[in-house]
């Protein structure tokens, strides 16, 4: 362990760790787990609590059991300098305030908490306080995007402190809301950073990475002089604290870590546009078979999972024996449910079913593409019931690749990508497949 205080990151799914490389991602929050990612050898590990696939209440429990043993953890790993980030979407959906409350209550008091939404290597930006999405080289509020209207986490603001306000339901006002714009990150920030108290709320402009490495320079100055902060953040502030360096094997390379001459398995469960556009790319390359899931005939008749369930593993089978990629899919219109609950209760549904599909995948696939954040929580923690998983690196930008434990039962040593639903250009997925099958006939 260096001298560097540990960054402890509450992922709610499994895609904050795609601007980092080499550390530990963990499925499990019980104590011993815990403190073996406290005690790797890497400044940074990742939590993984899948808590935007839950409800409100949920994800505050599920937030509240990992603090708790993690307050048990740190102190039995003697760790004396911690920062905490409550790891989110980019697009500013997510369970806000619910989880950064909690861990104030349990891991606190803190003198700030930052939202820290820039993610570059997505195209998301912030500036005086309002963030933006980079859509075909234009600069879009976030408000103005389909993300804004997701149908759990929907928002109306682009302005930060608005969206504060909005979210906490007034509790904490625009006005009360900190913000750290672009000129002042540039020139220093650490006077500032000492004044801080009581937890304000603090929201972070950022336009490029030097940005982010200059303020957390700053946080880990002050910090060093013992403030104590907490972050609402996505993933590019992450490289800026943990300074890792470039990864080992280059994005264009990793196809070195593949396990077998045969083929693959690409899984797709994000229903965003950007997904369905890099999905329609790759379906017509050379090799590719196509299996969809059907989940109206799921939500007409949860009867059908167990005869769903053969049929799609048999067509797996017949693609895969033929030397073709399997590539499974969601079928891509989006259904409509009476509320909230009831669409993250056919989610749960439809996870289960695409987690057994997963269990049931030849032993001897070459690498796993996962497509979508919760997906890829579900293939990691559920499909492959890992305790923990090493982070290789970024296959491309904002896409992680792990690698499962040598003693898996039954994928040892599988390069698994974590592909994000809002990450890289309409030929993402077909980029992706075509670097890992580049050592195939």
């Amino acid at each position: 362990m260096s001298d560097r205080p540990k960054i402890i990151v509450l992922d709610d799914d499994p895609t904050g760790s795609q601007t980092v490389h080499s550390c530990l991602l963990l499925m499990r929050w019980d104590v011993e787990t815990l403190r073996l990612g406290l005690a790797d050898r890497a400044s940074i590990v990742f939590i993984l609590t899948n808590t935007r696939a839950l409800t409100p209440e949920q994800a505050a429990e599920v937030t509240r059991e990992v603090t708790r043993n993690l307050k048990i953890a740190i102190e039995a790993e003697d760790i004396k300098d911690f920062l905490v980030v409550s790891r989110s979407d980019s697009t500013l959906r997510g369970h806000y305030p619910v989880e950064t409350d909690v861990i104030a209550e349990e891991l606190g008091p803190f003198d700030a908490h930052f939202l820290t939404p820039a993610f570059f290597e997505g195209g998301r930006i912030t500036r005086n306080s309002t963030h933006y999405l980079l859509i075909d080289g234009v600069e879009t509020p976030v408000h103005e995007t389909e993300f804004a209207r997701d149908s759990v986490f929907g928002y109306s603001y682009s302005y930060l402190p608005d969206y504060v306000e909005e979210k906490t339901k007034g509790r904490i006002k625009s006005q009360e809301v900190e913000c750290f714009l672009l000129t002042e990150i540039r020139q220093g920030t650490q006077e500032r950073l000492m004044e801080l108290q009581g937890n304000v709320c603090c929201a972070v402009d950022a336009e490029k990475q030097s940005d982010l490495d200059r303020f957390a320079e700053d946080i880990l100055a002050t910090a060093g002089k013992g403030k104590r902060f907490l972050f609402r953040s996505a993933a590019s502030l992450l490289t800026s604290l943990a300074q890792l360096g470039q990864q080992p094997v280059p994005a264009e390379n990793m196809a070195q870590y593949e396990r077998s001459p045969r083929p693959g398995v690409v899984l797709v469960g994000s229903h965003v546009q950007k997904t369905t556009r890099q999905l329609e790319q790759l379906l017509q390359e050379t090799g590719i078979a196509p299996i969809e899931v059907d989940v109206v005939r799921l939500r007409d008749n949860l009867a059908e999972k167990t005869s769903l369930q053969a049929e799609i593993l048999q067509k797996v089978n017949t693609a895969y024996n033929a030397g073709q990629t399997p590539t499974i899919y969601t079928s891509r219109k989006e259904l409509q449910f009476a509320d909230i609950q009831q669409r993250l209760d056919f989610g749960q549904e439809v996870s289960r079913l695409l987690m057994n599909i997963v269990k049931g995948l030849p032993a001897e696939i070459s690498f796993l593409i996962s497509k979508g954040g919760i997906t890829s929580n579900d293939v990691l923690s559920t499909g492959l019931e890992l305790r923990s998983a090493r982070l290789l690196g970024q296959i491309l930008p904002g896409c992680s690749m792990v690698i499962t434990p040598e003693d898996h039962p039954q994928f040892p040593k599988l390069p698994v990508v974590l592909f994000p639903g809002n990450v890289g250009d309409d030929r993402g997925l077909a980029t992706v497949h075509q670097r890992l099958s580049k050592n195939k006939t």
